[in-house]
């Protein structure tokens, strides 16, 4: 039987909560409290929609990991390859500007051993990146992409996008910027188009 649109509404309510309070919280200092009260929510009216925290937090991360990764499933290999691997940097910003909660619950639940979401890393996501790294491969082999190593390059488009939201603190901090996103994507992607230019 369908949810009713009130029990859509509360389920909506409880997962925007607990986006809210796993992201500032981490899992472990996260409550079914803290989500209930977010969410205006009774704990027991809270727990007819989900049985535990747990329950809670895997439904946020296997949501998000379809979000995150829908960029590489949008890839063509039979594109410009320059052009689709800076159109997904493009894509990783959008996601980073975007979304920098769910980046950041997703960047807690892998310091803390991905213990909710080994499965779906070693299955789906693992499957995308060789794919991935074997088209890469593919156009390096044609000379139509400068000679980097796959993995480590697709790791490297990770962690320059992302650290905009998992760090956001620190990058404000630093940059002395209220949006430090304005000049972020340029900069990256310049970066990108330097390190994968195909050598004449």
């Amino acid at each position: 039987m369908a949810d009713s649109r009130i029990q859509s509404r509360n389920r909506a309510a409880i997962l925007e909560a607990g986006l809210e309070i796993f992201s500032r919280h981490g899992f472990r200092g996260a409550t079914l409290d803290q989500i209930a009260a977010e969410a205006g929510l009774s704990k027991p009216n809270l727990l007819y929609y989900f049985a535990s925290k747990e329950a809670i937090h895997r439904t946020l991360l296997l949501g998000l990991m379809d979000t995150w990764l829908d960029p590489i499933r949008r890839i063509d290999p039979q594109g410009e390859p320059l052009a689709e691997l800076l159109a997904y940097v493009s894509r990783k910003m959008a996601l980073t500007r975007q979304y920098p909660r769910e980046s950041r619950l997703f960047a807690n639940e892998i310091l803390q051993g991905a213990p909710h979401i080994a499965d779906t890393l070693s299955a789906e996501l693992k499957t995308l990146v060789d794919a991935l790294a074997d088209q890469m491969q593919a156009w390096i082999d044609a000379g139509r992409l400068a000679p980097v190593d796959p993995h480590h390059t697709i790791i490297s488009i990770w962690a320059l996008t992302q650290h905009y939201a998992d760090f956001d603190v620190q990058v404000r901090a630093v940059l002395d910027s209220d949006d430090p996103l304005d000049r972020a994507e340029a900069h990256v992607t310049q970066l990108f188009q330097r390190l994968l230019q195909p050598v004449d």
